[in-house]
C-alpha cells in the first residue's frame, strides 16, 4: 500500500471470524464496526472482542468505528480502545460540532481520529470541525444518515454535502476524503459509475462492506496509462525548468499541478 489508502473494508466487531476474513481481504484498511452493525446486547462482547484483537498490532491498519459520544456505549468504546496497541485510527461518527471532536481528543489522547459527518447540521460544520484539533486526520460523509436526514431521493441531491466535505477536508489540510459505501453488494457496475463520479467529484478511495467491492475501487481510483503518461510529462518538464510553463500540447503546469502529477504517480506504484 502507498501511503494513499484507497479501499476502508467495514466488518461487524461482534463476529471476530468475519473480522479475521476482512484482515485478509486485501483492503487498505479494515474498519470494526462496533455501531451500527452491532445490536445493542452485542455492544460489550464487541468491545471486549475488539480489544483483544487489538492487544497486538494486526498486519493490517485496523480503525474501529466506536458508538457515537452521546450514546450509552461511545465513552466505554473509547476508554477500552485508544490505548490498543494494534489500533490504528478511531472513527467517530455522528460528529455535529468541532466540540465533540476535541471531546474525544481529550478521552484518546494518543489515538488518530476521523470524523464522520451525517447530518445537514454536520455538513455545515465540515470546515470547523475538519479544522478542530490536531488528532484529527481526516473527515468522511455518512451517506444511509444524511440521505435520510435531508429527504434526498435522487443521489445527485448529494452531490453538494459530498463537494463541501471534499473542500473542507483541502481547506484543513486534511486528506482527501474516501467515499461513502455504496449499499448493494451485488451492483457492481453501479459501484464502478459511482466511484467514477466520486473521483471526478475529488474522493479519494472508498468504503466497502463486502470484499467482492475492493478490486471495484481499487480499479476505478488507480491512475490510467494515460493518466500515468501525463504525469510523467509534467514531472519531466518540472525538474527540466523551474516555475510555471506551458507544454508543447498547450497544458499549463505549476507547482499544484506538480504535486497532483507526483500523487498520481505514488498511486500507481500499486499497478
Amino acid at each position: 500500500m502507498t501511503g494513499f489508502p484507497l479501499t476502508w473494508l467495514y466488518a461487524p466487531g461482534d463476529r471476530p471470524h468475519v473480522v479475521g476474513k476482512a484482515l485478509t481481504s486485501g483492503a487498505d484498511v479494515v474498519v470494526i464496526d462496533l455501531e451500527d452493525a452491532v445490536a445493542p446486547d452485542r455492544k460489550a462482547y464487541a468491545r471486549a472482542a475488539t480489544a483483544d484483537l487489538l492487544a497486538a498490532p494486526p498486519a493490517v491498519p485496523v480503525h474501529v468505528r466506536v458508538n457515537a459520544l452521546d450514546s450509552p456505549w461511545g465513552g466505554q468504546d473509547i476508554a477500552a480502545l485508544a490505548p490498543a496497541p494494534g489500533l490504528r485510527g478511531l472513527r467517530l461518527p455522528k460528529i455535529t460540532s468541532p466540540s465533540e471532536v476535541t471531546r474525544a481528543a481529550r478521552r484518546a489522547t494518543s489515538a488518530d481520529l476521523y470524523a464522520l459527518l451525517e447530518t445537514a447540521l454536520a455538513v455545515e460544520q465540515a470546515y470547523a470541525i475538519a479544522s478542530a484539533h490536531p488528532q484529527l486526520r481526516g473527515i468522511a460523509l455518512g451517506e444511509a444518515d444524511l440521505r435520510a436526514d435531508l429527504g434526498v431521493r435522487d443521489d445527485t441531491g448529494l452531490d453538494w454535502p459530498r463537494s463541501r466535505v471534499v473542500v473542507a477536508a483541502r481547506a484543513a489540510g486534511l486528506p482527501p476524503p474516501p467515499q461513502s459505501v455504496h449499499p448493494d453488494t451485488r451492483d457492481l457496475d453501479g459501484l464502478a459509475a459511482s466511484c467514477a463520479h466520486g473521483r471526478a467529484l475529488g474522493f479519494l478511495g472508498r468504503a466497502a462492506i463486502h470484499p467482492r467491492q475492493l478490486p471495484v475501487i481499487e480499479r476505478a481510483y488507480l491512475p490510467t496509462e494515460a493518466d500515468i503518461e501525463r504525469a510523467e510529462t509534467v514531472l519531466k518538464a518540472a525538474a527540466a525548468e523551474q516555475g510555471a510553463q506551458a507544454l508543447p500540447d498547450g497544458r499549463f503546469i505549476d507547482a499544484a499541478v506538480v504535486t497532483a502529477a507526483r500523487r498520481t504517480l505514488s498511486l500507481a506504484r500499486r499497478r
